[in-house]
């Protein structure tokens, strides 16, 4: 499987709920980074931390607008949105549903090894999500 085909399935995966086949694409030994000091280690972690995005945003969707792809290293740029109708984990604690949606850009580099994926460090603007969902104010124009 080229790099390519493997980033392909993560995305089509994850964009299809499907966190069985989500797992499949990733290594044994797979770390992560996100925003708010959230990281993990092994499968386990990462299918948590992924899968805790379809708990908390039942309808998510990424949608990818520029792939940039040197060897076995990716670089994803794309635009997150869903509708916050359930509980969201994270470094601020369970925050609950507000209803709100919300579309953020991201942009996430990717290593992987033999068609899997060892690593992720997902980059999106914190502080414009909790704007969205309401939980922190909005500044003012």
């Amino acid at each position: 499987m080229t790099t390519r085909e493997a980033f392909e399935r993560g995305t089509d995966t994850f964009n299809a709920h499907d966190i069985n086949a989500f797992t499949d694409v990733l290594a044994d030994d797979v770390v992560f980074t996100a925003p708010g000091g959230m990281r993990g280690e092994g499968k386990a972690a990462c299918v948590a931390f992924y899968g805790s995005w379809f708990d908390a945003f039942p309808d998510a969707h990424v949608g990818v607008h520029g792939v940039h792809i040197i060897d076995q290293l990716v670089v994803e740029e794309g635009t997150f949105t869903g509708s916050h109708n359930g509980v969201l984990h994270g470094p601020m604690g369970d925050v609950p549903p507000t209803g709100r949606s919300v579309r953020l850009d991201y942009i996430q580099v990717l290593h992987f090894r033999n068609g899997k994926h060892v690593s992720f460090n997902l980059m999106f603007d914190r502080l414009l999500m909790l704007e969205q969902l309401g939980l922190i104010p909005a500044p003012t124009a």
